[in-house]
């Protein structure tokens, strides 16, 4: 092709286009690692939160379940009210909520701005735990726990804290 004495090229393909250089895949790797970041901070926090309680809660039913009563009633920090044998009473072989022979937690919450975390366990005279459609299952109870956060000191939870899912 020639235009006012000068004579043009084109060596562009049918399929060719005018692109430049292939655009920055740094943003989308940025946005997805920070994506990345923020759900496994979200995890981890949700993983962790309570564990302190749920540690204390798990310690204070192997002793019960081991048997090891004296141990187990330390774990709790009873006040000077509960007694050693009102302890027997509600964990012992005999008591309410025994014999413990295995537990299992089913969850952990804190209400509103509240000093500490209640736990909600179920506890069989079964070892190893029932499932649900086990036959042995339907001795298992149901005990909610409040952990004072401060110091891991153990009670009943307060019944307006006993709320089911």
């Amino acid at each position: 092709m020639r235009e006012a004495g000068r004579e043009k090229e084109y060596s562009l393909g049918l399929l060719d286009g005018n692109t430049g250089p292939p655009p920055s895949k740094l943003p989308r790797y940025l946005g997805m690692g920070g994506a990345t970041i923020v759900v496994l901070a979200v995890l981890l926090f949700i993983s962790l939160r309570f564990h302190t309680e749920k540690s204390t809660v798990n310690r204070f039913f192997a002793q019960v379940a081991a048997g090891d009563f004296q141990a187990a009633y330390r774990t709790w920090k009873p006040s000077s009210g509960y007694s050693f044998e009102d302890f027997m009473s509600d964990w012992g072989p005999k008591g309410e909520y025994g014999p413990v022979k295995s537990f299992e937690l089913r969850g952990a919450r804190r209400s509103g701005n509240a000093s500490g975390v209640v736990v909600t366990v179920v506890v069989s005279a079964f070892a190893p735990f029932p499932g649900e459609n086990d036959p042995n299952s339907s001795s298992n109870k149901e005990v909610r726990l409040w952990i004072e956060s401060s110091d891991q000191s153990m009670s009943y939870a307060p019944n307006e804290l006993r709320v089911t899912r």
